[in-house]
């Protein structure tokens, strides 16, 4: 069992750990991360362009890797059959879809119809953020797709974190990878990817709150659009 828990994670710890994972590669981010954390360790997985790289490089180093997809019910046709299509390639891979506890059908009659228009935050909270916790009960540490370029609030973002808001710790092997970086290696290994990042949806999300982006705008301008200031699900934010 790890040493590690997000009690023990101090910074002074962190800062070592993190020194010496920035003299590696994503490779050996992803391993030490796998060997100390075992099965203790699930992958939070999007299905968007940093996830295809993400999951190939972890079936090389943990072929029945925890996966878990965070199922709104609200996702593109185009999410769904991706995943199908992860599924096939690397077999021996746990994925798990993680389901609200509430349904569409009870959030509409607590809340009216369309929350994510009126309410956004609070649907992401019923729709991602509750069932996250949930899933992360009883595990040490998860791992994400973040990327420092990504946007300001991922900007200073490390190989391993204190996650305040799941009381874990977040590890995050892509943080220096750029978008080109993404997609060279997508493109070189023959990766599946969602068919909607050709039509101009460079991150994917829920289907009513994401939109095409425009040649000059940043990557995430297509999240939440209609409502200034939310750049984040909450998965990511500060507790």
């Amino acid at each position: 069992m790890s040493n590690w828990s997000y009690a023990t994670a101090t910074d002074e710890r962190l800062a070592v750990i993190n020194q010496q994972l920035g003299k590696g590669d994503t490779l050996d981010v992803i391993k030490w991360a796998y060997q100390t954390f075992q099965d203790d360790l699930i992958y939070s997985c999007s299905f968007g362009a940093e996830a295809m790289v993400l999951i190939d490089m972890i079936s090389d180093v943990k072929k029945n890797a925890q996966i878990i997809f965070l199922d709104t019910h609200l996702h593109f046709k185009e999410t769904y059959e991706l995943i199908e299509k992860v599924r096939a390639r690397y077999p021996d891979l746990r994925i798990t879809a993680k389901q609200p506890e509430v349904t569409l059908a009870q959030q509409a009659a607590a809340h009216g119809d369309e929350l994510w228009l009126n309410q956004p935050d609070l649907c992401c909270q019923i729709r991602k953020v509750e069932p996250m916790d949930q899933a992360l009960r009883g595990a040490v540490a998860w791992m994400s797709g973040l990327r420092r370029e990504q946007s300001a609030t991922r900007a200073s973002v490390n190989f391993v974190n204190r996650d305040g808001k799941f009381e874990s710790l977040k590890i995050c092997p892509l943080i220096h990878w750029k978008s080109e970086e993404v997609w060279q290696y997508i493109r070189i290994f023959e990766l599946p990817y969602n068919a909607l990042h050709d039509q101009n949806y460079p991150s994917i999300g829920c289907a009513p709150c994401t939109r095409t982006v425009a040649p000059g705008e940043d990557s995430r301008s297509g999240r939440w659009a209609a409502h200034a200031g939310k750049t984040e699900c909450g998965l990511h934010l500060a507790k």
